[in-house]
């Protein structure tokens, strides 16, 4: 059953997408897509069978419950990495399905080991070492006990790769801190090395350090925001075309975000719309009712603020943005009707939404409107 509003997905914008990183990142690198948080919004059940036929065959997710999702909605042949939870059961599930997962305190590794010895089957892990953000990560004597602890336990692991994560790589602010963990990961990879362990991979950039930080390419790069056709922030976008004769960003949109006008009526002059007193007719108006409101992901930080597109023409959201309904002031568009498209995010004619415009209105970032997203709405991938 169709829901009232629905998300187009466009496959040829991903392969585009997919073919501009790669030409960047070069044939060495290997590109993880990052389906976590429901694909950034886009659905994973949607959006794996698109990135596989783009070429990607490693999806990098947050929790096993993700993994699942990627596991049944891909060909098979795809590599699936856990960057955060997972509990026992979950971990067995991942150990004799040969997923691989973070590595990211000694207890976690002790456990994997004991889970591995009763299937007969070595646990693929991924060593995620603490270089700064002071998040999930080893270092110090926890790091020197997993690593004897790999050691003394042969057969049992296959340490798949070597990684951390930046602190902010988006923004030329936090430019000392990154370049000190990227100083610091070389230094716990020597010593990982002399240890006699062997990463199969290193992997350090998401998007952001993926294109601000040449050097954090290394073996593999985990990509989230960027292959869904955004920037992490307009500092990496101005960073990327400063030195580029074509100043148009090359990446597209993969999503838009589409519903219909239920309902059409007149308000007069004086009269309030919606909840409370915040709108107010300045003169006679003509408003369309649109069934969707910040349960479905519409922000209620838009009241009186955010725009869609009808008829190609941009108009205003006015009033409060309800649970379930929107309100447009349709006064200079009269021949809309009921049934018509209203597009919240993507293009009608010559006119464009963009995530990052409400991201302006909203202060919200667009990884987390994209995120909040809810996954009943409709999924529509365009042939």
């Amino acid at each position: 059953m169709p829901t009232t509003s629905q998300i187009i997905l466009d496959p040829q914008a991903l392969e585009e997408n997919i073919g501009f990183l790669r030409k960047i990142m070069g044939k060495r690198t290997r590109l993880s897509s990052v389906v976590k948080a429901n694909a950034y919004g886009h659905g994973i059940e949607h959006f794996v069978p698109m990135a596989e036929k783009a070429g990607i065959d490693h999806f990098s997710v947050f929790s096993a419950d993700e993994a699942m999702r990627v596991y049944q909605a891909g060909s098979g042949k795809q590599e699936i990495m856990i960057m955060g939870w997972l509990d026992k059961h979950e971990m067995e599930w991942a150990i004799r399905n040969e997923i691989s997962f973070y590595v990211f305190e000694p207890g976690r590794l002790m456990q994997a080991g004991s889970i591995a010895k009763k299937h007969r089957k070595p646990a693929h892990v991924h060593l995620e070492v603490e270089t700064g953000m002071n998040r999930t990560g080893l270092a110090g004597g926890d790091l020197i006990k997993a690593l004897r602890h790999i050691q003394n336990s042969s057969g049992l692991f296959r340490v798949n790769g070597l990684c951390t994560h930046f602190a902010g790589a988006e923004s030329i602010a936090n430019y000392y801190r990154i370049t000190r963990q990227i100083m610091t990961f070389r230094k716990i990879q020597e010593k990982v090395l002399r240890e006699g362990i062997k990463p199969r991979i290193r992997h350090t950039a998401c998007s952001a350090a993926a294109l601000n930080y040449p050097e954090t390419r290394m073996d593999m790069v985990r990509i989230g925001i960027a292959q869904y056709g955004f920037w992490p922030s307009k500092e990496t976008l101005i960073h990327y075309l400063h030195d580029k004769k074509k100043k148009t960003d090359p990446l597209k949109r993969v999503m838009s975000w589409k519903s219909r006008i239920m309902s059409i009526k007149k308000v007069r002059t004086g009269e309030f719309v919606s909840y409370g007193t915040t709108y107010l007719a300045q003169e006679d108006k003509r408003i369309a009712i649109i069934p969707v409101g910040y349960s479905n992901g519409y922000n209620r930080s838009l009241s009186n603020q955010g725009r869609v597109l009808i008829r190609g023409y941009r108009v205003a959201v006015i009033g409060m943005v309800n649970m379930n309904m929107l309100i447009a002031d349709i006064t200079a568009v009269p021949e809309a009707h009921i049934g018509d498209e209203v597009v919240m995010i993507g293009r009608q004619g010559d006119l464009e939404i963009t995530v990052s415009s409400f991201s302006e209105i909203s202060e919200q970032l667009n990884y987390e409107l994209l995120a909040r997203l809810p996954q009943n709405i409709t999924r529509i991938v365009n042939n």
